[in-house]
This record gives C-alpha cells, sequence and structure tokens, in this order.
C-alpha cells in the first residue's frame, strides 16, 4: 500500500482529486460489504437456489431473469418483486414483459426468509436478487464471481418503465441495442448478457411469430434452421397454448454453458432477438457472437463482468431506499 500512496502524493493536485473521486463512486458497492452483519450471506443464498433447482430445472434461469429485468427499470432495486397494494399502485410484476412470465418470487422469499432468520434487517432484496443470479449461473456449471452487495430497496415501482425499458423479443437489434446503451452497457455486454439464454424455456407466444407469418410475410422468418422450425411447429401449432415452453437452448437446456452460440451460428436461436445477434448483416455483434462460440471461457469472463456493470445500475445507496424485512411490500405497508 505504501508504494502506491507515495506514488498519489507526487502527482498534481487535481489528478489526485479525480482519483479520489473514482476511487468514492466504485466503492459505492463492494463484495465485502456484509462481512461483518451477515457473513454468511452468499452461503445461505446459494443453499436456497441449489434446494429450489432440484425440484425446478428452470429456476435458475427464471431467478437471473428476476435480477436482469429490475435493473432495466429504476436500476437493481427490488422494485420488481413489489406487489400491488399499500402505496404501490402498480406492480411491476403486471407490465406486458413480467405478467404471467416472470417467475421465481416464492424462491426469492424462502431465500430472504433464510437470511432474516440468520441476520435480520440486514440484507436488502436488491442484493439478494444478485446474489441469486450468480449462484445460478455457478450452480449450473458456470462462472463464479464476486457479487458486489450494498444496494438498498426500493419504496416504489415502475410500472410504466417496465413497458418501455426491458427489451421485447420481437425488437429489431437496433432498438434493444439503444436500450441496453441508455443503462451504460455496450455490445458486448448486451451479447455476453444474451448468453443467460442457454439455459431456461420461453413460452410460444414470445417466438410463434417467427415460425408462420414472419412480419406479415406469410412465412416463416427466414433465418430459422429447416428442421428446428419443424420442430418449434410441433410444440407450437397454430392455434394452440401460447403458453407452452421450448427449451431457449435445444442443445443443453439446463447447462450455462456457450451452446447459445453455436446455436446461433445453426440458426437455432429461439427468439428473434437471440437470432438476430448473429443474422443481422454487417452488425458488430456477428463477431463476439463468433468469439464466444469458439471460446467458452472468454464468453464466461465477459458474462461475469457484465453481470457486475449491469448489477451496478443506479443502485440505492447509503440511506435512500429502505432494506424491505418482506421483498414483496415496503416496511410498513
Amino acid at each position: 500500500m505504501s508504494s502506491s500512496s507515495s506514488t498519489t502524493y507526487s502527482l498534481p493536485l487535481a489528478t489526485t482529486f479525480v482519483l479520489l473521486m473514482l476511487y468514492v463512486s466504485n466503492a459505492q458497492l463492494n463484495t465485502t460489504f456484509y462481512s461483518s452483519t451477515c457473513p454468511n450471506v452468499t452461503t445461505i443464498v446459494r443453499s436456497v437456489v441449489q434446494q429450489a433447482l432440484q425440484s425446478d430445472s428452470r429456476i435458475g434461469a427464471s431467478l437471473i431473469r428476476l435480477h436482469f429485468h429490475d435493473c432495466f427499470v429504476n436500476g437493481c432495486d427490488a422494485s420488481i418483486l413489489l406487489d400491488k397494494g399499500g402505496s404501490i399502485q402498480l406492480s411491476e410484476k403486471d407490465a406486458a414483459p413480467n405478467t404471467n412470465s416472470t417467475r421465481g418470487f416464492d424462491v426469492v422469499d424462502n431465500i430472504k426468509t433464510a437470511v432474516e432468520n440468520s441476520c435480520p434487517a440486514v440484507v436488502s432484496c436488491a442484493d439478494i436478487l444478485a446474489l441469486a443470479a450468480e449462484a445460478s449461473v455457478s450452480l449450473s456449471g458456470g462462472i463464479s464471481w464476486n457479487v458486489l452487495l450494498g444496494r438498498r430497496d426500493s419504496l416504489t415501482a415502475n410500472q410504466a418503465g417496465a413497458n418501455t425499458s426491458i427489451p421485447s423479443p420481437f425488437e429489431g437489434l437496433a432498438n434493444i441495442t439503444s436500450k441496453f446503451s441508455a443503462l451504460g452497457l455496450n455490445t458486448n455486454d448486451l451479447v455476453a448478457l444474451s448468453g443467460a439464454h442457454t439455459f431456461g424455456r420461453a413460452q410460444c407466444q414470445r417466438f410463434s411469430n417467427r415460425l408462420y407469418n414472419f412480419n406479415g410475410t406469410g412465412n416463416p422468418d427466414p433465418t430459422l434452421n429447416s428442421s428446428y422450425l419443424t420442430t418449434l411447429q410441433q410444440t407450437c401449432p397454430q392455434n394452440g397454448s401460447g403458453t407452452a415452453l421450448a427449451n431457449l437452448d435445444p442443445t443443453t437446456p439446463d447447462t450455462f454453458d456457450n451452446n447459445y452460440f453455436s446455436n446461433l451460428q445453426n440458426n437455432q436461436g429461439l427468439l428473434q432477438s437471440d437470432q438476430e445477434l448473429f443474422s443481422t448483416t454487417g452488425a458488430a455483434t456477428v463477431s463476439i457472437v463468433n468469439s464466444f462460440s469458439s471460446n467458452q471461457s472468454a464468453f464466461f469472463q465477459s458474462f461475469a463482468q457484465s453481470m457486475i456493470n449491469m448489477g451496478n445500475i443506479s443502485p440505492l445507496l447509503g440511506s435512500n431506499g429502505e432494506i424491505r424485512l418482506d421483498c414483496k411490500k415496503v416496511n410498513g405497508g
């Protein structure tokens, strides 16, 4: 430490001030936030997620999606967990991207109960979502990373924001890129985070537009592999249930690996928003897909960093917000 501080003294005062400001802004969330107040929090979260995975192979993907849909609306503040009622007139759970779609709220409640039993009124629901996302990935064969912690929970929800800010599977690549960019996430983050579709399921209604009448052409999406198309049409008949499920990754549906990117190269992306990463001519995303497909460790490293980047979106810090005692409602609500 002494050598670095002696270097700092020789820098101009303005530079030292800028470095200090950078240090302060980066020190807001940190990996040791609960080291004295709830040292076992990571282990507690992991054990509840592990238990949930035994009876529900989808739950890892569902939990990571909650964190994603939370962070894209007013930042990572657990606003997605708030039920309608009391001061919450409109819940994000009822927004179009979430209604009858987001799931895993019961597991979040189980985690919260276990954490409260060990460390009452200390750990935020927003941090629980971030920790549950990491556990979901690492327990499914993916990378582990040290989660930055110290977020606090919102007192409000933003249903309108959920309707406009969360990327849709039907959107073009340019729109999705701009939604990421608006939150400080770049193209590499977009491709890496899309790789979370290496596990989990999607309902037919999220991709059936590609199977029969794509963009009003009367034909399927031409970027769909023909044998994959046949399989999907069997899962999702034209007038069938929109809630039937298909694997996002047809090759290793419950394993966190880089097969998602090989699938895109084979025209086996399930959602329009998946396949466009590879099939959009001239897009900056294509070379990143190719890189992640050929090098799983490069994908894993990028994914962990992009999860950290996403987890850093507008957290509530210090005395802002609160530590909710029940993730579904504000304290006293």
